[in-house]
Parts: C-alpha cells; structure tokens; sequence
C-alpha cells in the first residue's frame, strides 16, 4: 500500500509527545485536517495552543524514529491509516479523541467491517477460554470482525476461536508493530496478519510500557459497535475497556458466571451497573446485528463508488451472514429444512451437524430472511 499524502506530516503528529487530543482537534479546526500543520507558519501554529517547544517538536521530529517509521512502512503489507483515510475506522472516528493514525499489518479492508470486541482476563479459566473461542466463532459466521487485544488468556482464544471459523480478526497491539506481546503469541500475531489485521496506535520501536494499554482500550472499545466481556477480575484491564465502551455510548456485555469463581466477578459487577447480561452468542446477533447493518449503509453513503469498489468490501454480505454461499455446512443445513415445518431434530438428523451448530446457524439464517421460526421449534426453508 503506497505511503498515505503527506505521510510524514502524519508521523510528525504520531511522533510528538505532549499533542494530545485537545490539541489534535484544534489543528484539524484550524486546517481542515491535522496534517495540514505542516504548511502553517510558527505564528499560524501558536494560535492554535501549541507552544513553543511543540512547534519544534513537529518541525523536528527525532530523526531515527522518523526513519524507523519510513522504513518499517516500506514492507508492502504494511501501511499507515491516516484520519481522513476512507478505511479509517467509522466508529473510532466518532469517539471524542480519535487518533490521528493508525499502523497495521494484513487486510485493510477489515478495518470499515462491523466489529465485536471480546475481552476478558489473563488468567482466564478452561471455561473462559471454550466460551472465548466459542462466541468469536460463532460471531465470526454472523459477519462481525472480532477485535481484541492479543492478550494472554480470552484475547488470544477469542482470535484463536474466530480464525479457526474462518473468520476475521483483528489484534490491537500496546507496542509497535514492529515486536510482538506477549511473546508466547509471535505464532498467534503472525497468523492474524496473514488472515486479519495487526494494528497499533504506537510506532515501531515502541515497547509494552504500562501506559500503552490504556490507550490500547480505547481503541479496541472505540471501533467495535460492542464489547462482550468474558471473565475479569475485580481489577482487570477488561473492565477499563467496557468502561470506555459505556462512554463511547456503546453496547457492553457481560457472561456471567459462578459466584466461587474470582474471574466471574467482573463480569458480575458490571451486570450490576447495566451491561446486558448474555449467555449465548447467538443473544449478541440480536442486539447488534440493526446496528451493523446501519453502520454498513453509512460506510456505504461515505465511500465515493469508486473506492467501495476498489476496496472489495462485501459490506452488505458483512451484515447478513457472509458465509452462507460459500459455506458448505451452511448448504447442507439448508438442503435439510423442508419447505414445510420441520422439527429441529430432524433437520440435526438430516444435515449431521451438532446440536449446537444448527442452532446458532438457524439463527444466522433467519436473520438473513432464508428460514422461517414456527411454534414448537419446528423451522421452514423461505422461497
């Protein structure tokens, strides 16, 4: 992917300690966009809030990490998105601090997908994992992206669990891209950038300060229509991101669990405070799935046609159930329901699928308008 206009403007703002949102927002006010700083005069700058030193900083950005950065992004698979890119995150862009970059590695085109974040503890238990796994599959086959944070524990299972769905995933990185953490996930990392996308608010050359990690949240929380919280401690970072969830004015969900166990007590407090209490995936579709297919025609009305078209985006399939023509137990499934009512053991029986996946891939079904629901659990295939 070619360097962004003005990619080095760019960097100078991603470079620049001490420009936060505040003052991002008043050189975007001041020039229409925040790279446009670098044609403004010292006077023009100060104007705007920034002071001396700052103004320096953007004139003279440190000369190794600026040639890091240059470098790190002549790789072909690596690129810059800038704020006034089209494939800038929609929903981050309507946060109240959204960056003025982001760094990634794989498919750029996930980045305009509905998402669904899943976050959860480190110290997650077997159970946690199977459930992470479990709903980002399952999520995974609805048409969301499943956006997390490479963590150990639920982040890495939830990644994990929607690759080997054959769905797309994306990690948000508290380092730059250029280092992976934690390091036990380098697999992990390296078979998201070839099947999803790696991304990451902090340049290359960037370690995993503790600092990161809040900002790595906002992001996780920022671009996703959700966030689905499986086990957390009392004092876990996941509760951080459904925090900011709440505040971006977003869904959060919480499984709950057993009252002996520590990581379920999270999960617990924030029942408690409002999140939706869910125990199958299938009751996260339901909320979201009007709001990815709104966020789908808004992507749809942003994009000029001709660059929807380049970017080979299958946003109306993204909403609906993305996997159902080329999915062949998605076809099996069909082939098992008559047009006539028919009982759900009976289609279990015909299309030899399990219990568990016909009753999440009814429910993608009757969603997409292909199958009716009848009393008695009985299910008829539409004309």
């Amino acid at each position: 992917m070619p360097l962004p206009p003005r990619a080095e403007a760019w960097l100078g703002l991603v470079l620049a300690r001490g420009l936060g949102p505040k003052r991002l927002a008043a050189l975007e006010a001041a020039f229409d966009t925040p790279a446009g700083w670098v044609d403004a005069s010292d006077q023009e700058l100060a104007d705007t809030g920034l002071g001396d030193k700052l103004i320096r900083t953007l004139r003279q950005p440190d000369p190794e990490s600026m040639q890091r950065c240059l470098d790190w992004l002549a790789h072909e698979r690596h690129f810059l998105v800038t704020r006034d890119d089209p494939l800038f995150p929609p929903l981050l862009k309507r946060i109240a601090d959204p960056p003025a970059a982001l760094f990634a590695i794989g498919d750029p085109d996930l980045l305009v997908y509905p998402q669904l974040a899943i976050v959860g503890s480190r110290n997650a238990t077997p159970g946690g994992l199977d459930h992470a796994r479990s709903f980002a599959a399952t999520l995974s086959r609805a048409g969301f992206a499943i956006t997390s944070g490479l963590a150990a524990g639920i982040d890495g299972a939830a990644h994990q669990g929607c690759l080997d769905a054959g769905g797309r995933t994306i990690a948000v990185a508290g380092t730059g891209l250029d280092q992976v953490y934690p390091a036990r996930h380098r697999e992990l990392a390296h078979r998201i950038a070839d099947h999803g996308l790696l991304l990451s608010l902090f340049p290359p050359g960037t370690g995993p300060l503790a600092g990161n990690f809040p900002a790595r949240n906002r992001v996780i929380s920022g671009m996703s229509l959700g966030t689905l919280v499986i086990e957390a401690g009392l004092r876990s970072g996941s509760l951080i991101t459904a925090r900011l969830a709440n505040e971006q004015g977003r869904d959060v969900f919480a499984i709950p669990g057993s009252v002996h166990n520590p990581q379920a007590r999270g999960c617990h407090r924030l029942i408690r405070e409002g999140a939706k209490l869910v125990e199958t995936a299938e009751e996260v579709v339901e909320e979201l799935a009007p709001l990815a297919r709104q966020l789908a025609d808004d992507i749809e009305h942003l994009l000029a046609p001709s660059a929807a078209k380049e970017l080979h985006t299958p946003l109306d399939e993204a909403t609906e159930s993305p996997h159902i023509e080329k999915d062949p137990e998605y076809r099996r499934l069909l082939d098992a329901i008559g047009f006539d009512p028919t009982p759900v053991d009976e289609i279990i029986q015909r299309s030899r699928l399990t219990p568990a996946a016909v009753s999440s891939m009814l429910l993608m079904l009757e969603l997409d308008g292909r199958v009716s629901a009848h009393a008695g659990g009985r299910y008829s295939r539409n004309a």
